[in-house]
């Protein structure tokens, strides 16, 4: 439906007609999702990236012009630093009690598009909400999994929980012993929250980070969760910065995402 050459020539005109500097870049390939009417293009490197984005004005433009619902740009770089990612965690998961999550880990290797089969039945987790509240939510469910949802009192009034006595800085940075013994007390063997790291073993119990499991950057987990943030007095500038560059230092997060959500928070 769609060839390089035709998309080449609407970027190259759209930035030329409002201003924007002539840069080189190159499209490696477009990937078209018809069931969502999403086309997906991928670019070399993040340069080629920046390029076909344009501060995201490029990427609105050329959606009209190809009248799509949706466009998407990644760098060939972000796939493989993906693709090689969710191959050592197919690897974490194999012969443990998460191995159910296979098919779904997989499924992510061949993003894109998305393709998650549906998982059910496969028993309950201990979920602390943390910043990606509603992801780990929207997670839970698509692993098939029942949550048992916890957190700080107050902190997500949009959500209903099970208060648990704790510091607000686990919002930013659960923490594992405290959550370990939570779920023992419930008898339960999988923990979700936004971990800084996508899994691992204690106690016979797994930590999942799903964000981190799947390399599901931010951009995505809004698009397909949505986005919270936890009520003000819960708000930690420092911790939330450090939350956030985190994410940007392991590419799950745009720099242009991190710094809007920085300044919405520092200006509260």
């Amino acid at each position: 439906m769609f060839n390089i050459e035709d998309v080449r020539e609407v970027i190259d005109r759209i930035r030329e007609e409002n201003g924007f500097e002539k840069v080189p870049y190159v499209i490696e390939e477009l990937i078209y999702d018809e069931e969502n009417d999403r086309l997906f293009i991928i670019g070399q490197d993040r340069t080629d990236k920046s390029a076909i984005i344009g501060n995201s004005f490029v990427i609105g433009k050329l959606k009209e012009a190809l009248g799509v619902k949706q466009i998407t740009v990644y760098s060939k770089l972000d796939l493989l630093i993906k693709r090689k990612k969710i191959e050592e965690h197919l690897k974490l998961i194999e012969g443990t009690h998460v191995e159910f999550l296979k098919p779904i880990l997989e499924a992510e290797l061949e993003y894109p598009p998305m393709r998650w089969p549906k998982l059910q039945n496969n028993g309950r987790a201990l979920v602390f909400l943390s910043i990606y509240a509603k992801a780990l939510l929207g997670f839970a469910e698509a692993f098939g999994l029942e949550p048992v949802k916890v957190g700080i009192k107050y902190a997500f009034p949009q959500i209903e929980y099970e208060p648990i006595e704790g510091d607000k800085l686990w919002i930013y940075e659960p923490n594992e012993e405290a959550l370990i013994k939570e779920a023992k007390e419930r008898g339960l063997d999988i923990v979700m929250s936004d971990f800084p790291f996508s899994v691992k073993f204690r106690e016979d119990i797994a930590l999942i980070n799903p964000m981190r499991l799947l390399y599901v950057p931010h951009f995505r987990i809004k698009h397909l969760f949505g986005f919270i943030f936890p009520t003000r007095p819960f708000i930690d500038k420092i911790a939330f910065l450090d939350f956030i560059l985190r994410l940007a230092r392991d590419t799950l997060m745009e720099p242009t995402d991190g710094a809007r959500l920085i300044w919405s928070v520092w200006r509260r």
